[in-house]
């Protein structure tokens, strides 16, 4: 499910260098996409699927994905929808013309957030320096998004991969949430 979202839609910012390059942990920077987050009634939730592309979750903690499409659950009528960065405008048409009449909220927020990845055998260890969630396998399964708090600043979380997490947050906490993150790896380097 979510190795077709790592290879076509999360991926490092080319333009970027990396935040941290250990030997069992990685940071770099996401290359940016569109965001919009969208809240609806049930009965609008299956159009603004089949107009997005891909099936609004309705199990919390989860995600859909399909090639170049990702629905993040976010709450019981609340979801992230990301695709390409130049998607944006046919996407939102869509959902829009798709979803005419129907009471919905669909609002662009992709200069609000950026992300990054988190990747390697020790990225769930990493994340647990400011996280208290259970990342193991079994309790936080690939696929799963959560809203938590790292440190004090607010952030979702999204394992891709056995070893790979996108942490999104906003920009303005971006920079707090990556140097915490750096910080906390020099324990790494250091033992």
């Amino acid at each position: 499910m979510s190795d077709v979202l790592a290879n076509d839609l999360i991926t490092p910012d080319a333009g970027a260098d990396p935040l941290l390059s250990l030997g069992d942990v990685s940071i770099l920077k996401a290359a940016p996409v569109t965001r919009l987050s969208f809240r609806a009634r049930p009965a609008g939730v299956d159009d603004a699927g089949i107009a997005f592309g891909v099936s609004l979750p309705t199990k919390a903690l989860t995600c859909e994905v399909a090639p170049k499409r990702a629905a993040l659950w976010m709450g019981p009528d609340e979801w992230t929808l990301i695709a390409p960065e130049e998607d944006l405008g046919n996407v939102f048409g869509a959902i829009e013309t798709k979803l005419k009449g129907q009471p919905h909220a669909l609002v662009d927020i992709s200069e609000r957030s950026e992300a990054i990845i988190v990747s390697g055998e020790k990225a769930a260890w990493l994340l647990n320096t400011g996280i208290f969630i259970d990342f193991s396998l079994d309790a936080f399964p690939v696929g799963t998004v959560s809203r938590t708090i790292f440190h004090k600043s607010p952030v979702m979380i999204w394992r891709t991969g056995p070893d790979t997490f996108v942490v999104e947050a906003w920009v303005s906490f971006m920079d707090y949430v990556a140097g915490l993150l750096v910080q906390s790896a020099g324990e790494l380097d250091a033992a």
